[in-house]
């Protein structure tokens, strides 16, 4: 066989096996949490909380498990309020490939401020049962079946939600969806799926190109079962009348500013408010905002209370 000839092979071989890997397996990686190639090229960076609250043991928390929609099994951690009284009930909601136990010390400051929280793993996330995450579109409906649970079995009705970045997200759709929840705090959060994947096609590969990411994630949808065209927080601002905070740092390199700037110009609630978190990228607004921060945090909150 000619050198020629091989060289041809050998090009077509690799031809055929890259659109297979990118019809079969690169889409995949985009919702895929427990994907162990991703956990070996991407570690998540948690958020850096150092808030000033400490469990003394006198804290009572409860792990709960609820069965979704569709039978997936969700798990959660209720931190019930160390007052005598309880002002609301916050639902938290972690980025992607994080989990509830980054809410620890959060769970510990509401609850010394009056607040019960409920930490939850998403689905695929952490405890939780489930393959693939669909950025909004199933987890709506999860949250939608956690206040069932938490009306019924825990008596809890006054229900906030707070969520950054991917929880974010999924804030911003649950509060359109399940309009029981009160009123949200989002940090960080991106307005439409498809283009935030091909933001991170540019920074994570120093190019982009719509047409090619808008197939991975069209195939990303196809493999996890999820329309991917309703990934888009933007679209459910335009029905959210509920009091809100969203926040975001000017230097966020993951998403940017403009997304969080986006979504609030989108809202119908004339009871919002947007934070700009100067010199804060994806990881540290919580950090770089410090006391201040919260201390803003607390006044929204207090305004939140049972009526």
């Amino acid at each position: 066989m000619s050198k020629t000839k091989i060289i041809k092979i050998t090009f077509l071989i690799l031809v055929v096996l890259g659109i297979l890997l990118t019809h079969f397996f690169v889409p995949k990686l985009i919702s895929e949490i427990r994907n162990p190639v991703v956990g070996l090229i991407k570690r998540n960076k948690n958020i850096n909380f150092d808030i000033a609250a400490k469990d003394n043991g006198k804290i009572k928390r409860k792990d709960l498990t609820i069965s979704s929609f569709d039978g997936t099994k969700l798990s959660a951690r209720l931190t019930f309020s160390s007052l005598d009284s309880t002002k609301a009930t916050i639902i938290l909601l972690h980025g992607i490939r994080s989990n509830k136990n980054t809410f620890f010390d959060l769970s510990t400051f509401l609850a010394e401020n009056g607040f019960n929280s409920v930490a939850l793993d998403s689905r695929a996330h952490g405890e939780s049962e489930g393959q693939f995450c669909t950025f909004g579109v199933h987890e709506k409906k999860d949250i939608q079946e956690l206040i069932d649970y938490l009306a019924k079995n825990e008596n809890l009705n006054h229900i906030g939600i707070w969520g950054q970045s991917l929880g974010g997200a999924i804030a911003l759709q649950a509060m359109c969806y399940d309009k029981r929840i009160k009123f949200g705090i989002v940090e960080s959060t991106f307005s439409n799926f498809k283009t935030i994947v091909n933001d991170y096609f540019d920074l994570h590969a120093d190019f982009s190109f719509s047409p090619f990411s808008n197939y991975l994630v069209n195939r990303t949808g196809s493999i996890a079962e999820f329309d991917v065209n309703d990934a888009q927080p933007i679209k459910y601002c335009e029905s959210i009348d509920q009091p809100i905070l969203m926040v975001h740092g000017n230097v966020d390199e993951r998403i940017h500013i403009k997304y969080g700037k986006a979504n609030f110009s989108k809202l119908k609630s004339v009871d919002k408010e947007f934070i700009e978190i100067d010199a804060a990228n994806h990881s540290n607004v919580w950090k770089v905002g410090g006391d201040a921060y919260f201390e803003r945090i607390l006044v929204f909150l207090n305004k939140q209370h049972y009526k």
